[in-house]
């Protein structure tokens, strides 16, 4: 029996998505988000139970013996929240007691961190450096590096474990997430409802406009890699997902117009002044220690990605995996 938390969001729907792939059902789901609040995500899908997030304590009291290992996507994924308390509680607590039953009962755990970790990018994007020397840029990031500082101060750990630093994740079952969609996605109806696209203006001498570089990775090779992952005969640890290479948003905004069958048509707009302190210029995943681990190479490079997205999911009836 495998353990999805998050299950009712994007990453964690997809990893019970390419769980069934692979023949597996005996998935024990796990959100904060009812079936009757959302219930679109998962009613494709096929899965044993579903828990609230609290009830988890008691399931693994009385059925923990039957588990094979926990994926621990759930968390407030949200960038904007300011809520520290809520963050903490959610992004670190929680994550720390499932770490802590995971060692106890000896089962594997993969755990979502993120790419916000590394802040600006000024320190890099390497993850065999210690988190210490990351200075995210808000409380989200703070919440999962914080995560992180601790987990590299532990001396008793579960059997197998992996914290894994998601890039810029697109794909399907992402639609519920308001402002953080991807720009795929947000690009995609833009396009659709107007022929056109906005894209930020650079408001650096060293970037032109449109040059802005985001290592964008689509969601089935992350989920590819945490079922191989899942095997638990890799070394454990800290490592990126991403893509390994950045690309710029005219090469994002290309590849959706062609498989849109329009004309490029760019409307540039400036970056908000309360958040151009904030605004990453670059990010590029460095994946070799991931790819060390003998894990398959990436598989969905941005315009191969985009076109499955749009023309399988985007633009048919249900969209959802």
């Amino acid at each position: 029996m495998i353990i999805v938390t998050g299950a009712n969001g994007f990453i964690g729907s997809a990893l019970v998505w390419d769980l069934n792939q692979h023949g597996r059902e005996d998935i024990v789901c796990v959100d904060t988000v009812s079936l009757g609040e959302r219930p679109e995500l998962l009613k494709k899908l096929r899965y044993k139970k579903f828990l609230l997030k609290d009830e988890i304590w008691a399931y693994l009291e009385s059925s923990g013996a039957e588990v094979e290992a926990i994926l621990h996507m759930g968390a407030c994924s949200s960038t904007i929240e300011t809520n520290v308390e809520f963050l903490n509680e959610n992004n670190v607590e929680y994550t720390r007691r499932l770490w802590n039953w995971c060692t106890k009962n000896r089962k594997p755990l993969i755990y979502a961190s993120s790419a916000a970790v590394y802040g600006d990018g000024k320190e890099g994007f390497d993850d065999g450096q210690p988190s210490k020397i990351f200075k995210p840029l808000n409380p989200y990031g703070e919440s999962k590096a914080a995560f992180d500082r601790w987990v590299e101060t532990q001396t008793a750990t579960p059997p197998h474990w992996y914290g894994l630093r998601f890039f810029n994740v697109f794909g399907p079952n992402e639609y519920h997430k308001g402002f953080l969609q991807s720009v795929v996605y947000k690009a995609f109806n833009q396009i659709r409802d107007t022929g056109s696209l906005n894209l930020f203006r650079s408001h650096r001498s060293d970037f032109a406009d449109g040059k802005q570089m985001r290592d964008f990775v689509y969601v089935k090779d992350i989920t590819r890699w945490c079922l191989e992952l899942m095997k638990g005969d890799k070394p454990s640890g800290i490592y990126n997902m991403g893509f390994g290479q950045a690309r710029t948003w005219l090469d994002l905004a290309q590849a959706v117009f062609e498989n849109m069958g329009q004309p490029m048509k760019i409307n540039w707009i400036d970056i908000p002044e309360e958040m151009r302190p904030r605004y990453q210029y670059f990010t590029e995943a460095k994946i070799q220690r991931l790819m060390a681990l003998g894990l398959s190479k990436p598989q969905w490079p941005l315009e191969k990605a985009v076109a499955d997205y749009i023309k399988n999911y985007l633009t048919q009836k249900d969209p959802h995996l």
